[in-house]
């Protein structure tokens, strides 16, 4: 048996080999990341129930993440980051640097309930200084940091290569990792997936500069301890896990980079984050990262929401057109809606959306006085506007391209309807970023959407040549640091905005987007063809799909072109596009339990619980080819001693009491009597 786990270890290490020699963004590579992983990773496995009291962070969870963060991080002794400068390894030269470690500050200054403090090292032979941003979240037994290098000489500064945000042990024991596919798309988007961590390293990449073939999320859960992490890059991130003795060695980082700074300039890692936990039950783990991220990361404004589409892309209609229907709609229907989605097309118009992007000025034909007449008539009825933009592309003789091209490297060029905004250039952030955020002030937006259509990986690479004299990874690294600073403009200058991360459906999910944003189209995979017609299995890849994404992020949407109670209830996720079921969606962003993962298989039952200890719901699928009119339903999460009400939602006459305890241990039957079919059962705390 270890002599087919280290063959398949090999075979997985070769298969990785192959897939870094591959074309980004290439249905190649994606199956060849697909098989690697597979090779020792199942698909097929279950959790147990978890109760409240476990889920709980303890005092020794938290004091095992101040142990590791002080040692690790704080520290002037073996840091867990590592680069080399000028063929010296930082780790092996730590006598050339002067180190100096803040005060941590008060709670909340720099990142909501954490304590941040800066550790600067001075190269003693050079410019560069080091900063590490250092934060530690006391109370959900979490830390973060983020290196960032800056030349203070008046020269060119050595070269730095090899540039880790972590390159670590932490010793967790034997250990197994989940992790999950990104957004192809394909079904199964998103799907978990579970492993032995191999010998040998298991890595992980993005696909040409954006997350389609995995999420750049993992817990690792070891026999010791477990701890869950994250590169925070939104760009080509890496990051490799591999088995040691006492624990995991764990690498991240930008995965191309090897430059010299010019005199001023700054560079800095992706943003790594840890969170510990103390129980063989992997779900400890994926609840207490969410608990964290819905607390710690998303901005205050973020909320599970609902969506109703005023206009898709191809819409033509104008200002009065839109103010009739919005005074038309039931006042129920405005109720239950947070948004108006107006997608692309509002402005001024080529040949098609897509030819037309970099026109950020409403349409004047259709809109003379804008969009923030319908944005306040939506207001008037309890609604808010959503406005999609792509600020990044820009097309041919639109007003982006012609500021762009009056400036020396703010513009890299493919064709008439794909050139990139060169965000790497300071210049080209600020006018981009002062234009869309007036704009959105201009037209009353209340919920930004951004997207992202095309891959930048070749296009970074090739600029590094151009524009940046070879030196590699400089352009991503710039172009990347300047985006968060481009949301950030966006965000104060718009008290309150909320921003939708789309890029082609779900393919910029990482830590650092979640600072700024959430995701209301998690995957193409949703999308309709030219005759409005969807994939025969949406309906279960999109049940699929929440069930794999909700164990990272507790904010995500999607549409669906398929209207049924069946497909109505496929949709109850934290933001859709189907308002309705509000009463049930708001616990959607607390924990989160998967009861019973059908995959794709019609013949299989289909079941999630989200909720925290006090009150939630379980939603049950029995999908077509399901013969059995019989579900088991055990919940999770339960307080052992306390008594629970449960109830049938769509009979709520008949209310089941019984302890926690018995209802995580023993559960109870359910009937289901006809498919497809979602039942949801609603519980609450006695």
């Amino acid at each position: 048996m270890l002599k087919i786990k280290s063959f398949l270890c090999l075979l997985q290490a070769f298969l990785m080999l192959v897939s870094s020699f591959s074309v980004y963004d290439s249905k190649f590579k994606a199956w060849v990341d697909k098989a690697a992983l597979g090779l020792t990773s199942a698909t097929d496995f279950s959790f147990e129930p978890i109760s409240s009291e476990e889920l709980k962070v303890t005092e020794s969870e938290k004091q095992r993440c101040r142990k590791w963060f002080d040692e690790n991080i704080r520290t002037a002794e073996n840091p867990a980051y590592e680069f080399t400068v000028g063929e010296k390894k930082l780790g092996k030269s730590i006598d050339d640097w002067e180190i100096s470690i803040g005060e941590e500050c008060e709670a909340g200054k720099y990142y909501r309930n954490g304590k941040t403090s800066f550790i600067t090292l001075v190269h003693k032979k050079s410019g560069l200084v080091a900063t590490v941003e250092a934060t530690i979240y006391e109370n959900y037994a979490t830390c973060e940091w983020t290196v960032f290098i800056e030349n203070t000489g008046s020269g060119n500064s050595p070269v730095i290569k090899n540039f880790y945000a972590a390159d670590c042990d932490i010793n967790t024991g034997i250990s197994e990792i989940y992790f999950s596919r990104g957004s192809i798309p394909a079904a199964d988007d998103f799907e978990l997936l579970k492993s032995a961590v191999c010998v040998t390293p298991m890595a992980f990449n993005a696909n040409g500069g954006r997350s389609g073939s995995w999420l750049p999320y993992w817990n690792i859960c070891g026999k010791k301890f477990g701890v869950v992490t994250t590169n925070g890059w939104t760009g080509q991130w890496y990051t490799s896990v591999r088995q040691k003795l006492n624990g995991i060695h764990l690498e991240s980082k930008q995965e191309f980079f090897s430059a010299y700074l010019t005199a001023g300039e700054k560079v800095r890692s992706p943003l790594v984050s840890l969170t510990f936990y103390e129980n063989e039950n992997a779900m400890k783990g994926f609840n207490a990262f969410r608990s964290w991220e819905s607390d710690c990361v998303y901005t205050e404004s973020a909320f599970p929401l609902s969506c109703t589409v005023l206009a898709g892309e191809f819409d033509r209609r104008n200002t009065r057109e839109y103010i009739e229907q919005i005074n038309s709609y039931p006042d129920e229907a405005c109720e239950a809606t947070d948004f108006l989605w107006r997608d692309a097309g509002w402005y001024k118009i080529n040949t098609n959306w897509y030819d037309s992007v970099g026109n950020w000025e409403a349409d004047p034909e259709r809109f003379p006085d804008g969009l923030a007449p319908i944005a306040d008539a939506a207001e008037a009825r309890g609604m808010k506007l959503l406005l999609w933009y792509e600020p990044e592309r820009c097309c041919k003789n639109t007003t982006v391209y012609n500021e762009c091209k009056k400036h020396e490297g703010w513009l890299i060029e493919r064709s008439d309807d794909v050139n990139m905004v060169n965000l790497a250039y300071d210049g080209a952030a600020e006018f981009l970023g002062n234009l869309v955020a007036n704009s959105i002030k201009e037209n009353h937006v209340g919920l930004y959407r951004q997207d992202f259509n095309f891959v930048p990986l070749e296009m970074w690479r090739d600029a590094d040549k151009a524009l940046w004299g070879g030196r590699e990874g400089i352009e991503e690294n710039h172009y990347v640091t300047n985006l968060y600073k481009y949301l950030d403009t966006l965000i104060e200058v718009n008290p309150g905005l909320i921003i939708d991360n789309c890029a082609s459906g779900g393919k910029r999910l990482d830590i650092e987007m979640s600072r700024r944003s959430i995701p209301l189209w998690r995957t193409d995979y949703n999308c309709s063809d030219a005759e409005g017609k969807i994939n025969d299995d949406c309906l279960e890849a999109t049940q699929s799909a929440s069930y794999g994404i909700s164990f990272w992020l507790p904010l995500t949407g999607t549409g669906l072109n398929a209207y049924s109670e069946y497909a109505d209830r496929t949709l109850i996720i934290p933001c859709s596009q189907r308002p309705g079921y509000e009463v049930v969606r708001r616990y959607m962003n607390r924990n989160y339990f998967p009861l019973c993962n059908g995959g794709l298989d019609r013949e299989n039952w289909h079941a999630m619980q989200y909720g925290d200890e006090n009150e939630g719901f379980a939603i049950i699928y029995r999908r077509d080819d399901v013969k059995s009119e019989t579900y088991h339903l055990s919940f999770s999460g339960f307080s052992e001693e306390a008594s629970y009400e449960v109830f049938d939602y769509d009979n709520q006459s008949e209310i089941l009491v019984k302890k926690g305890s018995e209802l995580m241990k023993n559960g109870f039957d359910i009937t289901v009597g006809e498919a497809p079919k979602a039942a949801m059962y609603v519980y609450r705390i006695k």
